[in-house]
């Protein structure tokens, strides 16, 4: 037997060996002639996750092994479907690089943004973006999109994201430092702001400590801003002019209460009608609060209601006096006399006491039309003829119309508009 043909017979059983392993899961050895990479090149190919824009100083971290190194032969990505591989069949294979994950990238619309759209991404409009919000919902998108791959079964191109995430720690440090230099920055530009515009601060200070008006803090404040302090300034000076704005509304609303009181229960028409010009031009802003126009209206309609003649005869004659009598008329009964010289006394310095004893006049006298039409009633009651009965109803409702007539300002008012809605019901059976 010639050495070429015992070279062959030893040859074929090894092909036939070789082509037997790449049938089954183990993958076939490179058939080019370069050279193979060894198990513990490929292990540190595994290690090596990529990392797209990597920062300077980490290339040797994240670099880029999307492709197969000179040298290398390029291997296909494990299938979920082959068996779990023990460490050394592992090393045969790479994990995907951020080049090779399939289509569902978030950053190409894919699969994650079906899982992740409860938490989106914010976008930068010229919007001030949340730290508390913004970075956790990039991170629920990491995570998703990390799910999502690994429920298609592509676990290796999961691991490979999730250890690009990882290595972003560095950044973060980084960052921090870079945040912590801002801030110092930042801090010594508010102190020197502060201190150069302290008067200012001082002084507003001081006015609304005496709770100054609200005009003069207004021109302090505006100065302030005008010089642009920085926006904690400017949010203080806000802040001030709206504690002078109340303070000086209330007292606004005292002074108005005050002329109000002056018109209303003293007469006072003239005097009380000279404050309110003048508190109109002290709290122009306050008009819309206040209704001050409408409060020098009501005057002059009071002025208007009350003539001269009836302001001059209180100047001869005394009014307590006048009010003393006012009160016994009313319990004598007559109630003209008495309503009549308490419209009288309306425009003399005791108008309060007149109001309050002309209410007292309209009770006495509509208690007095409702005792009448009650007695009235019960004798309708009692009436079997239909006519009388009617006729009865009819003088009943008569006291409670004198009532409204000649007090409709009465206070219980509504307990005679009752009363009559009632008889007026039991005159239509």
């Amino acid at each position: 037997m010639s050495t070429k043909f015992l070279y062959k017979s030893l040859l074929m059983p090894a092909v036939a060996f070789a082509l037997a392993a790449c049938a089954g899961n183990t993958p076939c050895p490179a058939t080019d002639a370069a050279p193979q990479a060894s198990a513990g090149e490929v292990a540190a190919d595994t290690q090596a996750v990529p990392q797209g824009n990597a920062p300077a100083g980490e290339s040797s971290i994240a670099g880029d092994k999307s492709t197969s190194a000179p040298g290398k032969q390029a291997v296909a990505p494990h299938s979920d479907a082959s068996p779990v591989f023990t460490s050394s069949a592992l090393d045969s294979y790479r994990l995907a690089s951020p080049d090779s994950i399939p289509a569902t990238s978030p950053h190409k619309g894919g699969s994650a943004d079906n899982v992740a759209h409860n938490t989106p991404i914010p976008v930068l409009n010229n919007v001030p973006v949340d730290p508390y919000t913004a970075f956790p919902a990039l991170v629920s998108r990491v995570f998703a999109y990390a799910d999502s791959l690994y429920a298609q079964g592509l676990t290796d191109s999961a691991s490979a994201y999730l250890q690009r995430f990882r290595i972003i720690k560095p950044l973060w440090n980084t960052w921090e430092t870079q945040t912590d230099s801002m801030l110092n920055e930042f801090g010594k530009t508010r102190a020197e702001k502060a201190k150069a515009f302290e008067p200012y601060v001082l002084t507003i200070q001081n006015m609304n400590r005496v709770q100054a008006a609200y005009s003069m803090v207004k021109e302090t404040a505006d100065s302030l801003i005008a010089l642009a302090p920085g926006d904690s300034l400017v949010n203080w000076a806000n802040g001030q002019m709206q504690v002078a704005y109340k303070n000086t509304l209330a007292k606004a609303k005292k002074e108005y209460a005050s002329i109000k009181a002056l018109a209303d229960d003293h007469a006072q028409f003239k005097e009380a009608a000279q404050k309110a010009n003048e508190l109109q031009m002290r709290y122009r802003d306050f008009e819309k609060e206040i209704q001050i126009q409408a409060l020098i209206d009501y005057i002059a309609g009071l002025m208007a209601a009350n003539d001269e003649e009836a302001t001059k005869y209180w100047e001869s004659h005394d009014p307590a006096e006048a009010l003393a009598k006012a009160g016994e008329l009313v319990k004598a009964g007559k109630y003209a006399e008495a309503k009549s010289l308490l419209t009288k006394l309306k425009a003399s310095q005791l108008r309060k006491e007149a109001g309050t004893k002309y209410q007292e006049l309209a009770n006495t006298f509509c208690n007095a039309q409702r005792k009448t039409t009650s007695q009235i009633f019960a004798k309708a009651q009692k009436q079997k003829d239909a006519t009388k009965k009617k006729k009865l109803l009819q003088d009943a409702i008569a006291p409670l119309d004198k009532c409204l007539a000649e007090y409709p300002e009465y206070t219980q008012k509504q307990k005679v508009v009752d009363n009559k809605s009632f008889l007026e019901k039991e005159l239509a059976k």
